[in-house]
């Protein structure tokens, strides 16, 4: 007996976290499956997502077979991607977790120019909600704590180099 249009559950819930600007051009993409092999599928993709959703606030959309849940915040839009079977509430709840710990770590400034300043910061929360399309966490204060690991604490060859001239620069203005 072969069953038809069985649905399999799997932990590979996200097919990709998209931020894109309010000229449709990216910011930020993570892509977790091979349905956008390349940079130009990928392109393609976001050209017609955004053509899509630019004028709406926030919702539920199926487009090449994906369920898309995003929102749109000042200038920037905020996809998360899921395949046709995916429950919608699900990826919502990480485009929540998304929106709402950059909401916390940007000190509710987020808008292109905060986040292009804070790019390795939201690379990293993006690695904390997801790992390889399996959801890993969706509480947005847990994962903004985890992020902002103060510069301090981090071992001198662990920093990034953002991290360390921004701390040469804080003790050049400001000798104690």
């Amino acid at each position: 007996m072969v069953l038809e249009n069985f649905f399999v559950p799997s932990l590979y819930v996200i097919k990709g976290i998209i931020i894109l600007d309010n000229d449709g051009n990216r910011i930020l993409a993570k892509y977790y499956s091979q349905l956008f092999s390349t940079v130009k599928e990928q392109k393609q993709f976001e050209k017609s997502l955004f053509n899509k959703t630019h004028k709406g606030s926030g919702d539920v959309i199926l487009l090449d077979n994906l369920t898309i849940v995003y929102r749109n915040n000042v200038d920037l839009l905020f996809y998360v991607v899921g395949s046709t079977n995916e429950n919608e509430l699900i990826l919502n709840a990480v485009l929540t977790c998304l929106f709402e710990t950059l909401n916390t770590i940007l000190r509710k400034n987020v808008e292109k120019k905060f986040l292009y300043e804070n790019l390795d910061l939201v690379m990293l929360i993006f690695d904390e909600i997801c790992d390889n399309g399996i959801l890993l966490e969706s509480d947005p204060i847990l994962i903004a704590q985890r992020v902002q690991l103060r510069q301090d604490d981090i071992p001198l060859g662990e920093q990034t180099v953002s991290q360390i001239l921004y701390q040469g620069l804080n003790m050049l203005l400001n000798p104690d």
